[in-house]
C-alpha cells in the first residue's frame, strides 16, 4: 500500500507540474504587463520635458555674496532640478585674474564637473557673456570674439554639456550684421563641431531679438551643431538712448510669434519668469500658450527655468517657475490624450 501511495502522489506531481509552471508564466506575465501600464501612465502625467534651473535666477545672492557659484549644483538638487545651466560671467573673472588662467580653469572645471557628480545633476550647457561680439563688422574683432569663445566649448566638453550660449551682438546695420553673424556662428561652429558641441543663440537684445532675421542667420549657417535657445522674455530690439541694458524697452518683437518661429532649431528653452499672481499664473506671459508651442515643435529637451523678478526671493521665483512648468506641461500632456 505505502509503494502504491508514493507511486500515486508521482503521478500527480507530474500531472500538475506543467499546470503550476504554466500559472507562473502566466503570472509574471500579468505582472510585467502591469508594470508596463503603470509606467506608461507615469510617463503621461509627467511633464514632456526636463527641468534645470539657469544659474542666473541666482545671480542676486551671488553678485551679493551670501551664495557661492561653487554651490550651484548642490542649490540646484536642493530644488529638485535635473539639470543646470551655468553663466560663465561667474568664474571668468576670477579665472582671468589667476597667476595661471588656464590652471584656474582646469581647477574651476574640475571641482564643477565633481560637484555635478556628488549632487547628481547633469551639466546641460554654459551662458557665454563678454567673450566679444561674434557678429562684428569687423573680421578681427570677429575672429578674435570666435578664439575667445573656444575655451567656453572645450569648457563644456570637458563637463559633459550639450551646448554653450552665445550672444550675436556686434553690426548694427540688418543686412551687415546677418553677413557677420553668419561668419562668426559658422567659425565657431567649426571648431564646436569637432568636439561635439552645439552653439545656440539666444534672443538676447539688437537683431539678435528679431527672430524672422534670426532665423534667416541660422538657415545660412546650415550647421546641425548651430541652433537657437529662445528665451520667453527677451524680445527687445531697441532701448531708450540706444543702450543694450539697463534701459526702458521702446521697440519690441512679438513674444509669441518670435519663440514659434525661433523653435524649429531650439536646443534649449529659457523660461523666463517675472511676477505671480495667487493662482501660481506668470502675469506678463502665457506659459500655456508658450509651452503648447514648444510642445508642437516636437521638443522634448531641458526647459530651464529662470527668474528675473523683484517681488519674490530668488528661490521662491525658481519654484514658482518650476511648479508652473510642470502643471502646464501636466495639462498639455492630458489635452493631447483626450484628443487621440
Amino acid at each position: 500500500m505505502k509503494i502504491k501511495s508514493i507511486y500515486f502522489y508521482r503521478l500527480l506531481f507530474l500531472a500538475l507540474f506543467p499546470l503550476t509552471i504554466l500559472s507562473c508564466k502566466n503570472q509574471d506575465g500579468k505582472n510585467k504587463e502591469n508594470k508596463n501600464l503603470k509606467a506608461e501612465a507615469e510617463r503621461q502625467v509627467e511633464p514632456f520635458f526636463k527641468l534645470s534651473l539657469a544659474q542666473w535666477s541666482l545671480h542676486k545672492p551671488i553678485f551679493d555674496g551670501k551664495l557661492d557659484p561653487m554651490d550651484f549644483a548642490e542649490k540646484a538638487n536642493e530644488m529638485g532640478f535635473e539639470g543646470i545651466e551655468y553663466v560663465s560671467t561667474f568664474y571668468a573673472e576670477k579665472i582671468k585674474n589667476a597667476e595661471d588662467p588656464e590652471k584656474a580653469m582646469q581647477e574651476t572645471l574640475d571641482s564643477l564637473k565633481a560637484k555635478s557628480e556628488e549632487f547628481e545633476v547633469e551639466n546641460v550647457l554654459i551662458m557665454v557673456d563678454g567673450e566679444g561680439e561674434l557678429a562684428s563688422a569687423d573680421r578681427e574683432e570677429r575672429e578674435q570674439a570666435v578664439e575667445n569663445h573656444k575655451k567656453w566649448v572645450d569648457a563644456a566638453q570637458f563637463l559633459g554639456a550639450h551646448a554653450i550660449r552665445v550672444n550675436l551682438f556686434g553690426a548694427e546695420d540688418r543686412e551687415e550684421w546677418k553677413k557677420s553673424a553668419v561668419s562668426g556662428l559658422k567659425m565657431l561652429s567649426e571648431y564646436a563641431k569637432e568636439k561635439n558641441i552645439n552653439i545656440l543663440v539666444e534672443n538676447h537684445g539688437y537683431l539678435s531679438s528679431n527672430a524672422k532675421l534670426l532665423v534667416e542667420v541660422m538657415k545660412e549657417v546650415a550647421m546641425e551643431n548651430c541652433g537657437t535657445l529662445p528665451d520667453f522674455g527677451n524680445f527687445c530690439l531697441k532701448r531708450e538712448g540706444g543702450k543694450r541694458w539697463e534701459a526702458a524697452c521702446i521697440e519690441e518683437y512679438p513674444t509669441y510669434q518670435g519663440i514659434e518661429e525661433m523653435m524649429p532649431y531650439a536646443k534649449a528653452v529659457s523660461a523666463k519668469s517675472y511676477d505671480f499672481n495667487e493662482q501660481g499664473a506668470e502675469t506678463t506671459l502665457d506659459y500655456k500658450r508658450i509651452m503648447k508651442i514648444v510642445q508642437d515643435a516636437g521638443y522634448t529637451g531641458f526647459v530651464g527655468v529662470e527668474y528675473e523678478g523683484e517681488n519674490l526671493s530668488p528661490k521662491e521665483g525658481i519654484m514658482a517657475t518650476k511648479e508652473l512648468l510642470i502643471r502646464v506641461g501636466k495639462e498639455l500632456n492630458d489635452e493631447g490624450k483626450e484628443e487621440q
